[in-house]
């Protein structure tokens, strides 16, 4: 099976690997079924004539998003796969893509064709990165892509530069952290203070990230851990 069931009968996840910067990794695409049946595709993959039999089972694929600065390389192979569905962006996609066709931008404004399923907040303040935070309401799960990476001992498919990077220079495996994208600066704290609290204040029980294992316990105050820097005053 590609994709593994993370709640029952509404969302599943495909894990895939990723080459980046000279770095071995992996990276998630979340897929969830909304209230109306339909799906939506968060930060999708590469959609094989397999991926694509295991989707078709699901539901109908009506919405491709993008919801990061880092998470665009495979929107097109998702369009392709389905033309109809509409491909909503993060800020900034645009700029690295710019003939790809979409639908709107991603804001804290929740769109209407699923405001019962999501609330979202994009992200400000970070200098080289945006992002989209969703959650989603009826399972109480929070999904990021880079806002949190958890990467250690007992992650799969980890290369050794990664892991020379994560255990010397950024002091992040094993321990929780935005990627290193945002930790290398901030530029407007403030502003980025203020969208990470309105996250933390969402009743969220667990976590999907887009790299490393999930977060499944505690989710609150490993996610609070993992922003001290950003939220200190």
């Amino acid at each position: 099976m590609l994709l593994t069931e993370h709640t029952r009968d509404r969302i599943w996840t495909n894990d895939y690997p990723v080459h980046y910067a000279g770095l071995d990794f992996f990276s998630r695409m979340t897929v969830i079924r909304l209230i109306d049946d339909r799906l939506l595709l968060h930060s999708p993959c590469h959609i094989s004539p397999a991926l694509k039999a295991q989707l078709d089972q699901l539901g109908e694929v009506a919405y491709i998003v993008a919801p990061g600065s880092y998470h665009y390389q495979h929107i097109v192979s998702a369009q392709d796969t389905y033309p109809l569905a509409q491909t909503m962006i993060c800020p900034g996609v645009e700029q690295k893509v710019p003939d790809l066709q979409f639908s709107e931008f991603l804001c804290d404004k929740v769109p209407d064709c699923w405001v019962d399923d999501f609330d979202q907040v994009l992200v400000r303040g970070a200098k080289y990165m945006w992002e989209v935070a969703f959650f989603h309401k009826p399972s109480r799960t929070l999904i990021l892509v880079d806002l949190v990476e958890n990467i250690g001992d007992k992650t799969k498919g980890v290369g050794w530069g990664m892991k020379f990077w994560w255990k010397l220079v950024f002091r992040m495996w094993n321990h929780p952290k935005p990627a290193p994208e945002y930790q290398l600066g901030w530029k407007d704290k403030v502003a980025a203070r203020q969208s990470l609290l309105q996250i933390l204040n969402w009743d969220f029980e667990r976590v999907i990230i887009s790299h490393g294992d999930l977060i499944n316990h505690n989710a609150k105050e490993i996610v609070r851990q993992a922003w001290e820097v950003p939220l200190e005053h």
